[in-house]
């Protein structure tokens, strides 16, 4: 009986000194799992970065767009080329609710324009 209590005693010795020496697994498991993390987040990072290059651009594409559609040049008599539509129409004899119809304008703005014009002196 002592022989065999001294032999579990030698083998339970002998294992424990044994694991301190095996690789850890849930060492190398939670190692794993942080480097996917790093990475993912230098991935997002990068589509972050991508997506906000690829927004301006668009924007920017847009914007020029924008502008060569609706250039807003001004004529020989520093107004804008609806502003003149408007005068004309106007010394034309047409009503401010008809002429805001036609120029896509409210009648209200319409009105300020033909204000703005006889303020000027009518130029």
């Amino acid at each position: 009986m002592v022989i065999l209590l001294i032999t579990l005693a030698s083998i339970s010795v002998v294992l424990f000194l044994f694991s301190f020496g095996m690789n850890d697994r849930f060492k190398d498991l939670e190692n794993q799992v942080e480097q996917l993390s790093m990475k993912m987040m230098q991935d997002n990072y990068q589509m972050k970065q991508k997506m906000k290059i690829l927004e301006e651009e668009l924007l920017a594409e847009d914007l020029t767009s924008e502008i060569l559609k609706n250039p807003y040049k001004k004529t020989a008599s520093s107004t804008l080329p609806f502003m003149d539509k408007v005068k004309s129409m106007h010394n034309k004899g047409y009503k401010s609710h008809y002429i805001a119809k036609e120029t896509n304008l409210e009648e209200h703005d319409v009105r300020s324009i033909l204000q703005q014009f006889s303020r000027e002196g009518g130029k």
